[in-house]
């Protein structure tokens, strides 16, 4: 395949309304990026990360050089959590504004990028706080500039508009999608994620998964979400076993990480629907729930669901994982029951009931993704009418696997 043909090596510039440097070695692009900002007058800014992983990655030794050596200043928060919440956010652009940083660098995974871009919201709105954006009280349309720096192949935040923050007395896990948070600058490099566990390599790639099946089966879908979908399935499905079985292959890596590169634009595109929308509930509910974990147990039912509205797509763009599946209307059941096999191929059994979720609780787990700002837009865009029968019987297929295969 094609892929042979690459040099992993080579940092290549892949450009939507963020540009992204991706490859091995792609963090020594922080001393360009940190000249850049200094060109812009940019002389503090707010750094936006976890609680260890911008250390253990070695990521943060480039970045403090190339700060150090472009006489920028820095004030760290690394404090964010998986599923990061407003007090997080609020927290963060308050050292921000201690120091009138001037743009943010976010270090991590999806949870500091999004708490970052968050922040670098604020930072130009100094009379408002996380639940007010969160919320919708207001709409911004600038931001300061912001960096990303990832630090795991799943979420395509480094190259979108969205990011996510939970608001925890409420149950919320709002989303929100502004074009001033599109990164200016963004690092994809391979090399910062070998030390990604097993179960998180899982996790995140299961998102990028999810964020294509919806992308290509939304009433927005385009001709250019759903090519981005079937090329990050083929990809996942190529190399996500690899990179379990031997985290330090830097090939396997570099195409998990380019896989959620393009579902990230896919989805900047073609937006989402029910699994991200009906996953939102799950993790704010149990915040220690991984997101990719709570989509994957999520992701049969909802292929069941919408298949026979979108049989000829998905039979397309789910023929690595699923091959033989002729668009048939009727042939619904079957996908839900392959791509369950699939998943627990890969290591993903369990169901919401193994992680603690009743028949009992579906009630209110279908009233947060029906209340949640944000979440009714993505299911307006359900390939069939996200009514509250839909989601409560997605709920409820989503507590037990629909076949036997897994647990034999």
């Amino acid at each position: 395949m094609w892929e042979n043909t690459i040099d992993i090596n080579e940092v290549k510039e892949i450009r939507s309304k963020s540009t992204v440097y991706l490859g091995v070695g792609a963090i020594e692009k922080i001393s360009d990026i940190a000249k850049d900002l200094k060109s812009r007058g940019i002389n503090n800014v707010l750094i936006v990360t976890g609680k260890s992983s911008y250390k253990i990655t070695g990521a943060w030794n480039y970045v403090e050089k190339a700060l150090k050596e472009n006489n920028i200043g820095f004030k760290i928060y690394d404090k964010v959590t998986p599923n990061p919440t407003a007090e997080q956010v609020d927290e963060a652009t308050a050292i921000g504004k201690e120091i009138n940083a001037q743009a943010m660098i976010a270090i991590g995974g999806g949870s500091p990028v999004d708490a970052g871009k968050s922040a670098a919201i604020l930072l130009k709105y100094p009379d408002k706080n996380a639940r007010d954006l969160y919320e919708n009280k207001f709409t911004p349309d600038e931001a300061v500039p912001i960096i990303a720096i990832n630090l795991t192949h799943g979420t395509g935040t480094e190259a979108d508009r969205f990011a996510v923050v939970s608001i925890p007395e409420k149950e919320f896990k709002p989303a929100i999608a502004y074009d001033c948070i599109y990164p200016l600058f963004s690092i994809d490099d391979p090399a910062l994620m070998t030390k990604l566990p097993p179960e998180q390599t899982l996790y995140v790639t299961v998102d990028a998964l999810n964020h294509v099946i919806e992308a290509a089966t939304t009433k927005t879908a385009s001709p250019f979400s759903i090519l981005l979908a079937k090329e990050t399935v083929r990809l996942v499905d190529k190399y996500l076993t690899q990179a379990i079985k031997n985290p330090e292959d830097l090939t396997a890596r570099y195409f998990l990480l380019y896989a959620s590169l393009i579902a990230g634009i896919s989805f900047d595109n073609g937006l989402l629907h029910f699994t991200h929308a009906l996953e939102h509930p799950l993790s704010a509910v149990k915040p220690e729930l991984a997101h990719g974990h709570g989509l994957a147990m999520l992701l049969p039912a909802i292929i069941k669901t919408v298949y026979p509205a979108q049989s000829q797509v998905l039979a397309d763009i789910l023929s690595p994982i699923v091959p033989g599946l002729t668009g048939s209307e009727g042939e619904a059941e079957k996908a839900a029951i392959e791509v369950e096999k699939w998943l627990c191929s890969i290591g993903i059994s369990s169901k919401l009931s193994d992680e603690g979720f009743k028949a009992d609780d579906v009630e209110k787990l279908t009233r947060l993704a029906m209340e949640t700002p944000s979440l009714g837009l993505l299911l307006s865009l359900a390939p069939i009418e996200a009514d509250k029968q839909i989601i409560s019987d997605i709920y409820k297929a989503s507590l037990k696997p629909i076949s036997k295969a897994c647990k034999s």
